[in-house]
């Protein structure tokens, strides 16, 4: 077995009286496709992920700092500090998921399980009393975020596993990303609605306000019913192909320090951290930013009227989200995956520097555009990045001889919750330093200057990085199926 430059062993020859296969391309095999009902099972499972991960970080400054007048620093230390929770849950659940043998497969039991708790658990985050000290919020908004994030995490880490081996198709797996992506924009969707549903007159309170408060129970209540019929229903719906075809028979177990440690050795997968840190850091260290410049620079401080502009921002990116799907998929199929991501990644700088031009409150309609650009480009690139690593996987098997789609689940997660604690942990500091502050129905001439600046900004440097990183990616189509030929003829088909 030769060594590969990339660390990973060089692929090996079929084995005598295997089937005939390309050097280079293996026949295109009608097996590689997944059945649409396994497609759907598990692209609703972003109704969890979208709900259960970012709805509680969507409505926190909305509800704790808007209404309820908590310093954003402190909103924002909170969501940051659970990282290290999060660490230890998603490796935890990672593991296990890896070494787990049942006769419902390895995935499947995490995933109702923990489906069936976030939904239980979503409402009662907000479950807070009125006139608490800022030092009160804090530490619920911190206990409850850390009491959460193993709920997700026993979902979650078994749920991304799965997505990367439905299939052994390059393509395919491309496909099965662009369903769940294209589902998603319908959780996506209803969190851009959670805002606008706070402030609905049902909610108002004696003296005629909108009890955002009570607004965001009622609505975290009603989505975690739905959690828990969509976690009955990917259960019932999805299939774990290599389980039932290889890793069953498998006695093998991976040990807990391979979690991180030696998936971090494998340089795809770093590279496609890379990518995704820097896209993420950029990306969340302004995502509040947004949500500031409708309300304080489009809305003059209209909260009713913001809201109802970011309903309607939600739903034009839902429709460009979905085109982003399609026109991402085009071109991995056209030109490869690491095409397709540089691709999506310039159209993004360009999207972000038109945020600048976008927000208007002189034609406050152009914030469609804004979001929609951002959604176009957001769905492109995380329906490659999914199908991406379902390659780094494979990578990986040749190398190892075990499928480790939790161990990367997992180390790829916590990393990318790194980015984004440490995003959302800037977040509200720099909030703080274009000088905004919640208790004037007005915002200075300066930090709405300071918000545009960083809106359009800080993404775009994030974005050039990324795009640095990806071009260096080395796993394309042609070696992609020179590893298969490799692990076929070593372990059959699956």
């Amino acid at each position: 077995m030769l060594a590969d430059p990339d660390g990973a062993a060089a692929p090996l020859m079929p084995a005598a009286g295997a089937p005939a296969a390309s050097a280079t391309r293996p026949a295109p095999a009608v097996d590689d496709r997944v059945p649409a009902s396994q497609k759907i099972g598990f692209g609703l499972g972003s109704f969890l992920d979208m709900w259960g991960h970012w709805l509680y970080q969507s409505l926190a400054f909305h509800v704790f700092n808007v209404f309820l007048g908590v310093a954003p620093g402190l909103i924002s230390t909170a969501l940051g500090l659970k990282i290290f929770v999060d660490a230890v849950s998603d490796a935890m659940f990672g593991w296990l998921s890896d070494n787990t043998r049942t006769r419902w497969g390895r995935r499947r039991p995490f995933i109702l399980v923990g489906g069936v708790l976030s939904g239980i658990g979503l409402p009662l985050m907000f479950a807070v009393g009125r006139g608490w000290s800022d030092t009160e919020y804090f530490v619920f908004i911190l206990v409850s975020t850390c009491l959460y994030a193993p709920v997700m995490s026993c979902f979650a880490m078994p749920w991304n596993s799965l997505g990367a081996e439905m299939t052994p198709g390059y393509h395919e797996r491309t496909r099965v990303m662009s369903i769940k992506n294209a589902i998603q924009k319908i959780p996506e969707l209803a969190m851009f609605v959670a805002a606008q549903f706070t402030t609905l007159a049902l909610f108002n309170d004696a003296s005629g306000k909108p009890d955002i408060l009570k607004g965001a129970q009622v609505y975290t209540a009603i989505l975690g019913g739905i959690m828990i019929v969509v976690s009955l229903l990917i259960f019932s719906l999805t299939r774990e192909r290599y389980y039932e075809s290889f890793v069953a028979r498998s006695t093998q177990r991976v040990p807990f320090k391979d979690t991180l440690y030696r998936t971090l050795k494998n340089r795809p997968f770093r590279q496609m951290l890379g990518t995704m840190l820097a896209y993420n850091m950029a990306t969340a260290m302004v995502g509040l930013l947004g949500y500031y410049a409708t309300v304080y620079y489009v809305c003059g401080g209209n909260i009713v009227e913001a809201t109802k502009w970011n309903s309607l921002m939600g739903v034009a990116g839902l429709v460009c989200g979905l085109v982003g799907i399609t026109f991402a998929g085009w071109v991995a199929r056209a030109y490869g995956k690491r095409n397709a991501l540089m691709t999506v990644l310039v159209l993004g700088i360009f999207a972000f520097i038109g945020d600048w031009f976008f927000y208007n409150p002189a034609l406050p309609w152009l914030q469609l555009f804004a979001s929609g650009g951002v959604a176009f480009v957001g769905a492109g690139f995380w329906t490659i990045y999914g199908s991406a690593m379902a390659d780094v996987v494979d990578h990986d098997e040749l190398g190892t001889g075990q499928r480790r789609e939790g161990s990367f689940a997992a180390c790829g997660s916590w990393i990318s919750k790194v980015g984004l604690a440490l995003g959302n942990s800037a977040s509200g500091w720099v909030l703080m330093f274009t000088g905004f502050d919640a208790k004037l129905p007005a915002q200075g001439e300066e930090a709405i200057l300071l918000i545009r600046i960083f809106l359009s900004g800080v993404p775009i440097c994030g974005l050039l990085v990324a795009l640095f990183i990806v071009s260096r990616y080395f796993l394309t189509e042609q070696r992609m199926h020179e590893i298969r030929i490799a692990l076929e003829a070593r372990r059959g088909t699956v």
